[in-house]
């Protein structure tokens, strides 16, 4: 198995394999026919991930506010993008 790269790196900074492995980590799942797409399930929300070209897009749904949409560029590090998705919508 490989290592991360410290949390405060750049995800523009990751090879691919990284940012799934990371995305797997934090319970995500990946879509088996949108390989860029991914959901996560949390006690008080739901989100949809999207890895875009330059950018990672997430949609809130089953939060009870209606479309929550962030996203979050690659030049920002794995732990602010990170706590920015989780904190919830």
């Amino acid at each position: 198995m490989f290592q991360l790269p410290p949390p405060t790196t750049a995800l523009y900074n990751h090879p691919l394999p990284h940012l799934e492995a990371w995305l797997i980590s934090l319970g995500c799942r990946q879509d088996d026919r949108q390989l860029n797409r991914w959901t996560v399930m949390r006690s008080a929300w739901q989100a949809e991930l999207l890895l875009d070209t330059d950018q990672v897009i997430v949609r809130y749904v089953g939060s009870g506010v209606e479309n929550v949409v962030r996203s979050f560029k690659y030049s920002l590090s794995r732990q602010d993008v990170e706590a920015a998705i989780f904190a919830g919508p």
